[in-house]
């Protein structure tokens, strides 16, 4: 009898002691789930071939390596990136470096980069191939639509007057986003504000060649085109989630550039179709154009502070900032 009721002790025993082993890996997993960090990032417009690397993050989980659940997040207007970022309820906002140094400096915006995405400008000056346009200078007496923004106007100028012509021959007019078929219908006789990674794509998709300037060919810093923003305060409490951040990306942006098919059937996969429907062979020649120009040799993301400057120098003598807000305030440099 003393022999059996040992024997039941020990049973229960050891059902208790799996039961609290138990508990315990479904708590620790609980524990686990709950210890992610929630990170919202904004992009500068509905995905593309230049957000593959964030979805390739998402997808392969890299972003949950590092401890954090990131919601890729899309803008209604095109300033929201920089606004929601400054007001903190976005961790980051993808915007165009001149348009955070106006922010910073017209506005006082307290914004500030974390990392350069595209390192050279996209915009470019573009007409169709059978145009007698050559240079910047050969645009006196011609029309060049844009988008209405002010930067277009001052890349312009500095573009011509660098290659020895009169700005004020050009006739700017505004076309706004019917930059293709501005100059498809000759409506124009060029456009600035198209995109070299989309734009100049669609068009030979559709069957229209072009030809194109580039700004940095004709006194135009090298400015950064994309960089992620956030605001000072989000900064100073939660530069540790950003850096992680950064890090999962950055892994995004290696394996993109390795599997560039694998990645942009991902993208595909994530597209907004009702609002900005993706075309494969668009987006293939455009990741084909943007990997080069995402491509840093002190990784991706980094930032010069040289760069930072020049930029800044040159809005503000084509009239575009009236100050020229502190660099240490306007960047920082968290790659590793």
């Amino acid at each position: 009898m003393k022999k059996f009721l040992l024997m039941f002790l020990c049973l229960v025993l050891g059902l208790l002691t799996a039961c609290g082993a138990n508990n315990s890996t479904s708590t620790g997993v609980n524990e686990e789930a709950k210890e992610l960090k929630d990170v919202s990032i904004m992009l500068d417009w509905y995905p593309n071939a230049v957000h593959s690397y964030l979805y390739i993050a998402k997808e392969k989980g890299y972003f949950e390596e590092e401890g954090l659940n990131v919601d890729i997040q899309f803008p209604a207007n095109p300033t929201d990136p920089i606004n929601l970022a400054a007001a903190g309820k976005i961790t980051l906002g993808i915007s165009y470096q001149p348009d955070v140094i106006i922010a910073r400096a017209n506005q006082d915006v307290k914004i500030k980069s974390v990392g350069a995405i595209v390192r050279s400008p996209l915009n470019r000056i573009i007409y169709m191939e059978d145009s007698e346009i050559q240079t910047p200078k050969d645009l006196e007496g011609k029309t060049v639509g844009f988008p209405g923004i002010p930067l277009n106007e001052s890349l312009i100028q500095s573009m011509v007057k660098a290659d020895g012509g009169n700005p004020e021959e050009v006739e700017m007019i505004d076309v706004g986003f019917e930059l293709g078929s501005s100059i498809v219908s000759e409506k124009v006789d060029a456009v600035i504000g198209a995109y070299i990674n989309h734009e100049v794509p669609v068009l030979a998709h559709e069957g229209h060649n072009t030809r194109n300037m580039n700004p940095t060919e004709y006194g135009v810093p090298n400015y950064y085109e994309l960089v992620a923003v956030t605001s000072d305060k989000t900064w100073e409490k939660e530069q540790e989630s950003i850096t992680a951040f950064w890090r999962a990306a950055t892994k995004g942006y290696e394996f993109t550039a390795d599997h560039p098919e694998e990645a942009l059937e991902i993208l595909l996969n994530n597209q907004d179709e009702a609002n900005f429907p993706l075309v494969k062979e668009v987006e293939t020649e455009s990741l084909e154009i943007l990997l080069p120009l995402m491509k840093s040799e002190n990784g991706f993301g980094s930032q010069d502070q040289d760069q930072w400057e020049s930029t800044i120098s040159w809005m503000k003598e084509a009239g575009l900032i009236k100050t020229e807000p502190e660099v240490e305030d306007i960047f920082v440099n968290i790659v590793e």
